[in-house]
């Protein structure tokens, strides 16, 4: 009889075991995603988002498809942050990371704060107000879309990767990697930043060429220009990475090695192995954050993507004539509102000269 109140005792403190409050800021596609998901599994979670989606979630519940089924979960949601949480997600865009921090600052300090960003500037920017002793930071290489407020769907699963920005061992990042292993599979990195420029060297290809012509990468990956162009984009940013002598770290299930060989090898060649190694990513509707941003009609993040290759170059004194041009003609399209044809885009960058 011993043993069964022991077992008692323990499933009871388990039972009472008080829940960490997790506050997702940015409620987006990414943001609604993770906060809906571990929502479903039981865990405390608030969502931070807009008028119309946390709107649309208190009345109707947040739904999800796509990968992991289609669900509705009743998860809570607010147009601001206004408890102390045990835990912070940062799902918000690179130019909306300093508003948000400064926001939240009065509720979080000695948080862990997870920054989920493309690039590789949120670490720095939050880092200036909040202080970067508990800043962890977060690459997901899955794809996800905002259908409609208090909808989202699970395009693409693939894996994630966490990390401590600072030298030394994070405690939380276990518990963290046990959260996220809900979304997807996820593994801790002892060289996130390094992981960061590599995942910023994939953004700089899938984000500008959807987000210049408004194609899914199915579509992109069979026009033999966009690869070139594609090519031109990858040579010129990894030449940057490599003469500024930062140290790349490969990502799950994207051997680092033959991705840069691929690279390496003459346009002509690199543009026609592209496509089979695109097609080979899964679903071939994907669309970046870049042309959801776009469609919508928002300010995209290009300026931290392709740019960072750009401003990277100037500090160097390295010419970066191809982002450059993928940096005017995304800018050009929010003015716009136009993308181009694959075959008009092609003829603006002059990849004549590149086809050895």
């Amino acid at each position: 009889m011993e043993i069964f109140k022991i077992l008692s005792r323990g499933f009871k403190k388990a039972m009472n075991k008080k829940k960490e409050k997790i506050a997702i800021v940015g409620a987006g596609a990414i943001g609604s995603l993770v906060g809906g998901i571990l929502s479903h599994v039981g865990e405390d979670i608030t969502l931070i988002g807009n008028k119309a989606h946390v709107d649309a979630i208190g009345k109707n519940g947040l739904h999800i498809d796509g990968k992991l089924g289609k669900f509705k979960v009743m998860v809570k949601a607010e147009e601001s942050l206004d408890f102390n949480p045990d835990l912070v997600f940062i799902s918000v865009k690179n130019q909306d990371v300093e508003t948000a921090c400064r926001k939240i600052k009065p509720f979080v300090h000695g948080v862990p704060i997870v920054l989920m960003q493309n690039g590789v500037r949120s670490i720095e920017i939050a880092g200036r107000i909040l202080g970067k002793n508990n800043l962890i930071g977060c690459i997901l290489l899955l794809n996800a879309k905002f259908l409609k407020p208090g909808a989202v769907s699970y395009v693409n699963q693939k894996p994630i990767l966490i990390g401590s920005t600072i030298n030394g061992k994070n405690d939380d990042l276990s518990f963290i990697q046990a959260l996220l292993n809900h979304i997807s599979e996820t593994t801790i990195s002892n060289n996130i930043i390094g992981a960061q420029w590599s995942k910023l060297l994939v953004n700089s290809l899938g984000n500008s060429l959807d987000g210049m012509t408004g194609l899914n990468l199915g579509q992109y990956a069979l026009h033999s220009g966009l690869r070139k162009i594609g090519i031109l984009i990858l040579k010129e940013a990894l030449m940057t990475i490599k003469k500024a002598g930062i140290k790349l770290e490969p990502l799950p299930g994207m051997p680092l090695f033959t991705f840069t060989s691929l690279i390496r090898l003459p346009t002509r060649l690199a543009a026609w192995l592209l496509k089979f190694v695109l097609l080979n990513k899964g679903d071939p509707n994907i669309i970046t954050s870049t042309l959801q941003s776009l469609q919508k009609r928002k300010k995209t993040e290009i300026d931290f993507l392709n740019g960072e290759f750009v401003a990277l170059g100037k500090t160097m004194g390295i010419p970066t004539p191809v982002n450059e041009k993928v940096l005017y003609l995304i800018h050009e399209i929010e003015q716009t509102h136009k993308f181009f044809s694959a075959d008009t885009l092609t003829k603006k960058f002059d990849t004549k000269i590149w086809s050895g």
